[in-house]
């Protein structure tokens, strides 16, 4: 049988804490599909398509990942793709209740799926999307921002913000 995990988010775009918690899913099961998430009514940096190629960029090293959009709840999506889990990463603290009242209503939507969690290691457990963003729009210091993005990336995040 093969264990497929997914995990889901905007990734908005995709950080080196996302990334990390990608590889650990990765030697945990089978397959991982990464599932962006499309949400209309919000403003996203980049467009599905682009957040496709710049996780694809910086994964393509990965065999077992594929990677998809999806809109509508993460719980379908996972279901939609025969998966058994949901890989969650969590930060100490910031993460911890709002993680555990999503799990607890994706249960009671679907108590099939499982939610595994993992816990961002220390170097990345203060990384967000939204963190990154207004670093890269007050510094122009490329070396500073690849302490929370994949350099690869940086060009395209510079370009958007740029272009915004």
């Amino acid at each position: 049988m093969n264990r497929i995990g997914v995990y889901t988010g905007s990734f908005d775009p995709v950080t080196l804490g996302h990334l990390h918690i990608i590889r650990r899913a990765t030697r945990l099961f089978d397959e991982l599909i990464v599932g962006i998430g499309i949400n209309a009514d919000k403003r996203s940096l980049f467009e599905s398509q682009e957040r496709i190629e710049l996780i694809a960029e910086v994964t393509r090293d990965i065999p077992n990942l594929r990677i998809e959009t999806f809109d509508g709840l993460a719980v379908d999506f996972v279901r939609s793709c025969n998966a058994a889990a949901m890989v969650r990463g969590i930060r100490p603290l910031t993460d911890i209740a709002g993680e555990f009242t999503m799990m607890m209503a994706n249960r009671q939507l679907d108590d099939s799926i499982e939610t595994v969690f993992l816990m961002a290691d220390e170097e990345y457990a203060h990384i967000s999307s939204s963190l990154l963003k207004q670093i890269a729009e007050l510094s122009d210091d490329d070396l500073r921002l690849a302490k929370f993005v994949p350099a690869a990336i940086i060009p395209q995040l510079r370009e958007k913000l740029r272009l915004r």
